[in-house]
């Protein structure tokens, strides 16, 4: 060590103990404005009414009524409705009545290729609500059983 850098020291008899805290020195809030919830702040959230459904929406009585519709066709080859078997990969509604219904098949050799469209876009075009219906046929993602509801399932005894 250089003789300039020398640690200094200093011996003391005591040394004076810190302030403590004093509740007269605490600022004074009113415990009610700190942990409970102010009620202007809830005001506007618990004013609020539930939005109804929109008739396109899930819930909606037009989608429901559409997949209600979609329940009823049977695939021939299968005993169940393309709902449930998996066939129907979406249902959308617009406000002033058009419905898409995007679907695809088992295979792309199914038997029923041509007329399940067909009939997926007439049972679909008579639901009250819907003014105007249509399919769109798709094949990618392509099916498999694991897009099957479990009632489907169940009634094919895959369960």
């Amino acid at each position: 060590m250089s003789e300039d850098r020398k640690i200094v020291t200093e011996q003391v008899d005591a040394v004076a103990p810190p302030q403590r805290a004093r509740v007269q020195d605490a600022v004074e809030e009113n415990p009610r404005d700190t942990f409970e919830r102010k009620r202007d702040y809830l005001e506007g959230f618990l004013s609020q009414k539930p939005e109804g459904e929109s008739n396109g929406e899930p819930g909606g009585e037009t989608y429901e009524a559409i997949v209600a519709a979609l329940k009823e066709i049977y695939d021939p080859e299968i005993p169940v409705n393309i709902y449930d078997l998996g066939l129907i990969y979406g249902v959308e509604v617009t406000d002033d009545g058009h419905a898409a219904v995007t679907m695809t098949l088992t295979t792309p050799h199914c038997p029923v290729a041509e007329s399940m469209p067909g009939e997926v876009e007439l049972r679909v075009g008579s639901v009250p609500g819907v003014g105007h219906a249509e399919v769109n046929l798709v094949w990618d993602p392509p099916w498999d059983p694991g897009k099957m509801s479990d009632e489907a399932k169940l009634e094919l005894g895959m369960l």
